[in-house]
């Protein structure tokens, strides 16, 4: 049995808490007065406080502190919460991250600088006022402040919170921190010996309070339990918190000095005895609390990798059974093979919907960055997403977060232009950036879009020419013109900053989608815009494929991007010599004959067949010389020997242990579009 590493438990749920943090406070950024996001990044503070301080993250609790605070006097009303304070919490929010990934790390002053901008950010306009108030005023306004309650707080936690890292020592601290109290703790629950539970909670406690502060105060400090726990808390009168006193100080030593206490009537003990049927009702909370629990389970990514590998083999293992029964007469044997196929079918989508995860989770990333880069550029940025319930297989998810950063950056860079230019081009003065995920087919579009002044295609063409990417007057159409962007070490930039002009990070983007078996395209209009569409596999495991055979060789075609399938009679064959061409519902489709892009060096069978793929708005068709069936396939890499292979994007293993390669659908489109291209020229 793997145990679980308590600090690495912690660390995955303050990364979560400070990424809730961070939304609750580039939410806030425009609505600054809504108090309820105010309160959810209290919460979330605070939250991080005590679990870094029950986990030994005591630099990440202190530091933390000083942030809950300002928001805590925000929650009052005593400071307005501005787009300093913000910003200041967030550059302060990832000094935390930096202390819960490398507590022990040495950190420099940037802890000192970070609250000095807080308090500059908090206290700076607040304090002058307060400062020199006026004398008569300063009298009305204190005595209310000097008004103290009295409060008797009762409460119990679930037997098994201290399992889920609730300290009850960690809350009676903070009632302490609201004023003077005493405590008493009821232990009448703890069962005999030889039943207990040493990690279970059996005590419950009693509390008299004495405070300036009002029941909400009492109440945050129990914000984080309040569903699971039983609390009763009362106001009482000063007279009663003067007899309520002196019980608890006498009771909470040991049972001995208790009994010798004279002044502890039998009627004044027995107010305590309430607090013992807590244990009796805290069994549904701890109950209902459980059930929730095991809605979600934590589990890591490495071991959904091994399982998805492991399906793989099973699939594998399933199509060679498969390829047996059916040249068997054995009935049985076809029966099973059949229910096999079944539920490996059925595992196998079991374990895809396991992997894909919604690009939401992508898309919230961007948030902070163009937060960011709005303060550094001087402009006004809006970022709208569309399309975040859209899933992905977690690995693209993965892999495509750089690449957006260098497509958005490059947006705002070089796409948005400053307010004073929008305007008076008639536009805005804030700038959109959309980001937008769509599927189509087996496929997922992520989209790029800006609302600013395009892509200046002279200034691309001078800069190609003089770098040596194309010669001087290169005949190129708008799309291989806009492609160049994507060259290594081409930008179009005037100054290297901070932002761009090092000329890598489109070069990255390309790289990596091509990695991906993705795909690029680009449209823009000078003076309206641009839009960067990265075309995406949904999935980099395991697809449903079309198997073929072209000549000898076995080959796969993802079944996602096949349209239908025609037979191609050897007098249309030989009709079609030198155009290239079928006619499909009035229209005319191009289509590229495998064996001669092969050179398999065989004759076409006599009733070929046309495979009519598609991606996007674009078709081709591929001849091939005999359609086997649908196939399962087991996505596996090329070797570097073969990465600079465009036409096939992998590779696949069949039932009975040969390799089928898989066709790059993106590439083989692109070159019967190309095809067409030239053959109109040339007609």
């Amino acid at each position: 049995m793997t145990t679980l590493d308590p600090v690495a438990v912690f660390r995955t749920e303050a990364a979560e808490c400070l990424e809730a943090i961070e939304a609750g406070l580039l939410d806030l950024t425009h609505q600054l007065d809504n108090k309820d996001l105010v309160d959810a990044v209290f919460r979330g503070l605070h939250t991080l406080k005590g679990s870094g301080a029950m986990f030994g993250f005591e630099a990440l609790a202190a530091f933390t502190h000083h942030c809950e605070t300002a928001f805590d006097r925000v929650r009052k009303g005593e400071v307005a919460a501005t787009s300093e304070l913000v910003a200041a919490v967030l550059a302060a929010q990832d000094h935390m991250r930096a202390l819960v990934d490398q507590p022990d790390a040495d950190h420099g002053d940037t802890g000192h600088k970070l609250l000095a901008q807080l308090q500059a950010a908090v206290g700076g306009k607040e304090a002058a006022p307060a400062a020199v108030p006026a004398p008569a005023p300063a009298a009305v306004c204190e005595a209310p402040a000097k008004k103290t309650n009295s409060w008797r707080i009762r409460f119990s936690l679930p037997a098994n919170s201290m399992a889920n890292g609730t300290n009850p020592l960690g809350l009676l601290d903070e009632l302490r921190d609201l004023g003077e109290c005493t405590v008493r703790a009821n232990s009448s629950a703890i069962p005999p010996l030889d039943a207990l539970t040493p990690t279970e909670l059996h005590i419950s406690w009693d509390v008299t309070l004495t405070s300036e502060q009002d029941r909400s105060a009492i109440d945050d400090v129990f914000i984080f339990v309040l569903d699971d726990m039983e609390l009763s808390v009362e106001e009482i009168s000063g007279a009663a918190a003067a007899t309520a006193a002196p019980v608890e100080e006498k009771a909470a030593p040991a049972p001995v000095a208790a009994a010798s206490a004279a002044p502890v009537s039998p009627t004044t003990v027995a107010e305590f005895r309430p607090v013992e049927a807590v244990p009796v009702k805290r069994e549904v909370p701890a109950a209902v609390s459980q059930a929730k629990a095991a809605e979600n389970v934590r589990v890591p990514a490495e071991r959904l990798d091994e399982l998805m590998d492991r399906v793989g083999e099973l699939v594998i293992a399933q199509s060679r059974l498969s390829q047996l029964a059916s040249a068997s007469t054995d009935i049985a044997l076809r029966s099973v093979s059949e229910e096999i196929e079944r539920l490996s079918g059925e595992l196998r989508d079991t374990m895809m919907v396991l992997r894909m995860v919604p690009v939401a989770t992508l898309f919230s990333r961007f948030r902070r960055l163009v937060h960011d880069l709005a303060r550094e550029t001087g402009k006004v940025i809006e970022l709208v997403t569309e399309g975040e319930s859209t899933e992905v297989d977690k690995t693209v998810i993965e892999r495509l977060a750089d690449p957006l950063v260098h497509l958005v950056r490059n947006s705002i860079d070089h796409g948005l232009e400053t307010p004073a230019d929008r305007l008076a081009s008639g536009k805005s003065e804030a700038g959109t950036v959309t980001l937008s995920a769509r599927q189509a087919g087996g496929e997922v579009i992520i989209s790029i879009k800006d609302d600013g002044r395009g892509i200046n295609r002279e200034r691309v063409r001078a800069k190609a020419e003089s770098s040596g990417l194309i010669q001087p007057g290169q005949p190129l159409s708008d799309s291989e013109l806009l492609q160049l962007i994507f060259a290594p070490g081409f930008s179009t930039a005037a100054a290297i900053t901070n932002l761009s002009g090092r000329g890598v990070g489109m070069d990255v983007v390309k790289k990596t989608v091509e990695a991906l078996r993705g795909a690029i395209d680009i449209v823009s209009v000078p003076g309206q815009g641009s839009e960067v569409s990265l075309r995406i596999p949904l999935t980099l495991a395991i697809i449903d494929g079309l198997l073929v055979r072209v000549g000898a060789g076995r080959y796969v075609i993802p079944l996602s991007a096949v349209e239908e399938c025609l037979e191609l009679s050897l007098e249309e064959d030989l009709r079609s010599r030198g155009r290239s061409f079928i006619s499909l519902r009035d229209s005319l489709v191009p289509f590229l004959r495998l064996r001669d892009l092969f050179r398999t060096g065989t004759k076409p069978d006599v009733h070929q067949k046309v495979v009519v793929i598609s991606t996007g708005t674009e078709r081709v068709g591929l001849v091939v010389d005999q359609i086997i069936g649908d196939h399962q396939t087991v996505i596996k890499s090329m070797s570097k020997l073969h990465n600079n292979v465009a036409t096939f994007s992998g590779a696949t293993i069949l039932g009975d242990g040969s390799v089928a390669l898989i066709l790059d659908v993106g590439h083989l489109v692109a070159a019967g579009q190309q095809q067409e291209a030239q053959l109109r020229v040339a007609g």
